[in-house]
């Protein structure tokens, strides 16, 4: 009897010692000073700006038309309503973060689905994508691969293999099945495609910002990476907003020719070619904060651009379509959520495989 207790006590020092580290790196990860000065460089340029906005709001001869002035204030009371959020979601730790992100999902996800109408045969479908699909997603990220053993984790898991593949699969075949089973033929593809693309765009694509949080990063000599995966969130997050700003502001400085004046007559290539640069730059600079080198920090930069464009030009298109000007109101003056992250939401994905094909161990 003795001889048994003695093994299952060697048997669980394994175990033991293994939640020590993961407790241990979990601290380390949300210790690291990385984070915080570049949360401090946020902050300190949000309060410049916002300064800036108010004197240029006080003063009446500066030969700045009001409205472009009114629309920069709108646009500051978004960004810090937006910083508030994601510090507030930091400080409830990984998990924390996590469901941040799905709120925001679930809420991007009711603008997209509210722009069209649905038909009622749609109802049971959209419970499913809803209450179903979008938790399992977050749920699966949370378990990550490392899930604690309360959880049901086991060395070695990782639910990338599931996450990666539940709503571009699973998800996209269930959705359209469901539809025709409630019988309803009318419109049938387009009230499909509708739902599927809301969900992919909203759900899927948004949930790989919140999945780099459980990257085991290496830098490119193939060392490991001291620092934490928080400021990388941070950075990626940091660089797709300023991508579009730094668009639209070579698009009002310079701009010339536009891409698709259809679409959105304010977009135009050389403010597409300026943000690429200066977005680089930009990420160049904040280098520091993730495993990257320089360069390495600033082509990543000028492809988060691409993307982040793409993902303003796609949502222009639909709002078109439908004959909408914004997805919502989420300040008033302003757009709604989706207007603020539809960038973030097509660049995730890209930024995360590169992160995780040439920087992850």
């Amino acid at each position: 009897m003795e001889w048994l207790l003695a093994q299952s006590d060697a048997a669980a020092l394994p175990t033991k010692a293994a939640a020590k580290a993961v407790t241990a790196a979990s601290a380390t990860q949300w210790s690291d000073p990385r984070i915080y000065i570049l949360l401090a460089v946020i902050l300190g340029t949000l309060g410049i700006a916002s300064i800036v906005g108010v004197i240029l709001a006080r003063r009446e001869k500066i030969g700045i038309e009001t409205a472009l002035v009114r629309r920069f204030n709108h646009k500051l009371r978004v960004w810090w309503m937006m910083v508030v959020i994601f510090t507030f979601g930091l400080l409830l730790g990984r998990i924390g973060v996590v469901v941040l992100f799905g709120l925001v999902s679930f809420w991007a996800l009711r603008e997209f689905i509210t722009m069209t109408p649905t038909r009622r045969g749609d109802h049971r479908t959209l419970f499913w994508v809803f209450f179903i699909f979008t938790p399992l997603q977050y749920v699966l990220i949370a378990l990550g691969s490392t899930p604690p053993v309360s959880l049901g984790g086991h060395k070695g898991i990782d639910y990338y293999d599931f996450y990666s593949i539940m709503i571009p699969v699973y998800a996209s075949l269930f959705i359209p099945a469901r539809a025709a089973i409630a019988g309803d033929y009318k419109r049938f593809l387009e009230r499909s495609a509708k739902i599927q693309s809301g969900l992919l765009i909203c759900v899927y694509s948004l949930s790989y910002a919140p999945a780099l949080l459980d990257l085991k990063l290496i830098q490119t000599n193939g060392t490991p990476w001291q620092g934490s995966t928080v400021s990388v969130l941070i950075f990626f997050v940091l660089i797709a907003q300023l991508a579009s700003v730094f668009e639209r502001a070579w698009g009002k400085l310079a701009g010339r020719h536009v891409i698709a004046e259809k679409i959105n007559a304010s977009r135009t290539w050389e403010g597409f070619v300026g943000s690429m640069v200066t977005t680089g730059l930009v990420a160049a600079t904040l280098y520091w904060a993730t495993p990257f080198y320089p360069w390495e920090a600033g082509v990543l930069g000028a492809v988060v651009t691409v993307m982040a464009s793409a993902g303003t030009m796609t949502m222009s298109a639909i709002k078109r379509d439908r004959g909408v000007t914004d997805t919502g109101t989420l300040v008033q003056g302003h757009a709604g959520v989706l207007d603020q992250i539809d960038n973030i939401c097509f660049a995730a994905p890209v930024f995360y495989h590169l992160t995780r094909f040439f920087w992850s161990a």
